[in-house]
């Protein structure tokens, strides 16, 4: 059993077909075959179900992969450790977050983590919870930001801040002179949310039940800004969380109300791996959040 074996069983995992983990791999297809046919011999076993159109994992395939994945990332902390010596802050951190926080967080977020990690570059994925999940697991991003709840046993989570969720309308809508907007009065109105799949629509939903109702008038949209600019043409209304509605996204066309107290809230947190090993990154990262200045939030000790 060798390293690149374990590289091919899990590039065949996450692809889910031979030619296409191959080219990942950057050898031969019949090469990665007949190197995981000698796995499987060795191992005595079947990690995989080869069907005409797909592969599939077999259940104790897939416990191979994950320990195989471990095993990887064991061995990269290996090089890490050769490469940078104890300093866990200076190679660049593959981290993901969700479409409704990262284009709020990472204005402040980038300059405060200059401070905490000037060598510690991000490179950075935008994603929907679900898709960010597959990624984390894999392997493909080292720590992510979702609200909670998120994770199982295998994860590890650090919640960061707390954000009140407010009501988005016109200026000329007839809610611009509110002081206050209680959730069940949305039903009322056409809102505008974003596509199913986006975590935040869930939540605004959850918080706002009678928009579940037969009849609610709800339009989808791609992007808060998207839906943002849908409103200030008086398309409808919306809810946006509280970091979106800082000074540099205000418009004269728009106004901000909240919601009554206690208002719909979220919790945004860091999640990672267990076998995560450079966990003074995610130290640093969680010192660079508590040190920005974003609109709304409530940080968390």
């Amino acid at each position: 059993m060798t390293l690149n074996e374990l590289r091919f069983i899990v590039a065949v995992a996450q692809e889910r077909n031979f030619r296409r983990a191959a080219e990942k791999c950057f050898i031969s297809q019949p090469a990665l075959s007949l190197a995981i046919q000698k796995l499987e011999e060795e191992l005595g076993l079947k990690i995989f179900e080869r069907g005409k159109n797909e592969v599939t994992l077999t259940p104790v395939g897939a416990a191979i992969v994950e320990q195989a994945q471990r095993v990887l990332e064991e061995a990269e902390r290996i090089r890490e450790i050769a490469a940078q010596g104890s300093n866990q802050l200076v190679a660049p951190l593959r981290i993901g977050v969700i479409h409704s926080v990262g284009p709020y967080l990472l204005p402040d977020l980038i300059p405060a983590l200059k401070k905490v990690a000037p060598q510690m570059p991000l490179e950075v994925e935008e994603n929907i919870t679900a898709n960010l999940d597959t990624l984390l697991r894999n392997g493909k991003l080292d720590v992510i930001v979702v609200a909670l709840p998120f994770g199982d046993g295998g994860i590890l989570t650090h919640p960061l801040y707390d954000e009140p969720f407010e009501v988005v309308v016109n200026s000329e809508h007839r809610w611009a002179a509110r002081r206050s907007i209680r959730p069940q009065e949305l039903s009322d109105e056409k809102v505008l949310l974003l596509d199913s799949g986006h975590c935040f629509s869930n939540q605004v939903e959850e918080a706002c039940p009678e928009l579940h109702r037969k009849g609610a008038d709800i339009q989808q949209g791609t992007s808060l800004e998207t839906i943002r600019n849908m409103v200030a043409s008086g398309l409808g209304v919306t809810v946006l969380p509280a970091s979106a509605n800082s000074a540099r996204y205000r418009s004269r066309l728009l106004k901000i109300v909240p919601f009554t107290k206690p208002a719909p809230a979220r919790r945004i947190a860091l999640a990672w791996r267990k076998s995560f090993s450079r966990t003074q990154a995610v130290e640093a990262l969680s010192q660079a959040v508590a040190q920005a200045k974003i609109t709304g939030i409530h940080h968390l000790p």
